[in-house]
């Protein structure tokens, strides 16, 4: 069963002391009508009549921040992509070698309770109308996670921690198995039948147990954590 769109929200700004709302919360609520109607119906069925409608402002309001959609789609993608915390935390699983560590926060910062599904909502509309945006939204929201885990498994091959794989492609089938994730919890809205928390520890330990060069008595899974014994 498919998840209905929310319908678009206005997003409030804020009064700046004369009855009108400041700059920078004007663009706020700009872009926070753009995402969600860009999420919602594409950014080709999406026009910016709807946008300036969404945000209660004139067209030519929405002109003077925005010249066109292309700049709003560009202004969604550089809030969104808030990162500074989460690279700083991948950084330093890097730097102490701490397998486990660094593929539980590339996965947990994806797959957690309350996670916006905009953003995979505007990669699959992006990439389905065929756009130069696509290309955008990965350069921002994906290569760099890319790249740096095909770094990190590149070094541990080399350390002998890691099977001989290819870097590049292994890294591209994490991350596949959390969009893939994300697409049947976040946009079919299939149920999850484990915590989000259980989800994330079984994806990297089943990862992890097939990259191990040397494969050591691996942790338990939830699965078989919960096993009842047979009598």
């Amino acid at each position: 069963m498919t998840r209905t769109a929310t319908r678009p929200r206005k997003a409030p700004a804020r009064d700046n002391g004369n009855g009108r709302a400041s700059a920078q919360d004007r663009q706020a609520s700009l872009i926070g009508a753009a995402a969600s109607l860009f999420a919602a119906k594409g950014f080709s069925g999406t026009t910016t009549k709807d946008i300036a409608r969404a945000a209660g402002v004139s067209e030519a309001l929405l002109f003077k921040h925005f010249p066109t959609k292309r700049a709003l789609y560009s202004a969604i993608l550089a809030e969104k992509a808030q990162y500074s915390e989460l690279r700083a935390a991948l950084e330093q699983a890097v730097a102490d070698r701490d397998d486990e560590r660094l593929f539980t926060l590339l996965a947990g910062f994806r797959i957690r309770k309350g996670a916006d599904p905009t953003m995979l909502r505007l990669l699959l509309f992006s990439a389905l109308e065929g756009h130069e945006l696509s290309s955008m939204f990965f350069r921002q929201q994906y290569r760099v996670f890319y790249d740096l885990l095909a770094g990190y498994i590149s070094r541990r091959i080399a350390d002998g921690a890691f099977r001989a794989v290819d870097p590049q492609l292994t890294a591209r089938a994490f991350f596949g198995i959390i969009v893939h994730h994300r697409f049947l919890h976040d946009i079919l809205g299939i149920p999850l039948h484990l915590t989000h928390e259980e989800v994330v520890r079984e994806y990297v330990l089943l990862f992890l147990s097939g990259l191990a060069r040397d494969r050591p008595a691996r942790e338990k899974s939830t699965a078989e954590r919960n096993a009842v014994p047979s009598p």
